[in-house]
């Protein structure tokens, strides 16, 4: 019923696309999305998860979404609390999140912010590669109104050449607020 109602919201009244495919034969990967420049980003991507089906995708939070009157909302959408303010080594972490499923999606904003950045962050990168799953990388381009979904991507061993393939991927698509996008 749910997803019956995001394909009518997202493609008749938002009259937004869909580029791309999420893999189907691949148990275990993390998706990348960006530009992240609106809180409507989230909104659109708990739709975009309905009309692609892809239910078992979950996201970090920081631990505060998680507290009430919230929690239970964000905990029901896949969520998982972050402590950021610890010095925890996520990278192991959230690999052994993965290591410890047969199946784990996760979804994560490299830009780490809402804010204007000057790079994305770079954990996503090293838990694929501690993981040793696939990057599938998904731009919300809000000034054509297509979600673009990239083929999986998988690390190689030269970093500098994997984040500029990233970052090319992500060239042109403009966010909800454009200049906050990465540059």
């Amino acid at each position: 019923m749910f997803s019956r109602l995001s394909k009518f919201v997202y493609y008749k009244l938002m009259k937004w696309e869909l580029r791309g495919a999420f893999p189907s034969d691949i148990d275990k990967f993390i998706i990348i999305v960006a530009p992240h420049t609106s809180y409507q980003d989230f909104i659109l991507g708990v739709i975009f998860r309905s009309v692609t089906g892809i239910y078992r995708a979950r996201f970090l939070g920081k631990k505060e979404l998680f507290r009430f009157p919230y929690g239970w909302f964000f905990r029901a959408m896949g969520g998982y609390p972050v402590e950021r303010s610890k010095q925890t080594n996520m990278v192991d972490a959230v690999a052994g999140i993965f290591n410890k499923h047969d199946q784990f999606v996760l979804v994560l904003a490299p830009e780490g912010t809402r804010e204007k950045v000057k790079s994305m962050r770079t954990g996503f990168y090293y838990i694929a590669k501690k993981a040793r799953v696939p990057i599938v990388m998904v731009g919300f381009d809000y000034a054509n109104k297509k979600i673009c979904i990239s083929e999986p991507f998988d690390t190689s061993n030269d970093f500098e050449a994997d984040m500029e393939f990233i970052l090319n991927y992500f060239k042109g698509i403009k966010g909800k607020n454009p200049e906050l996008g990465l540059d």
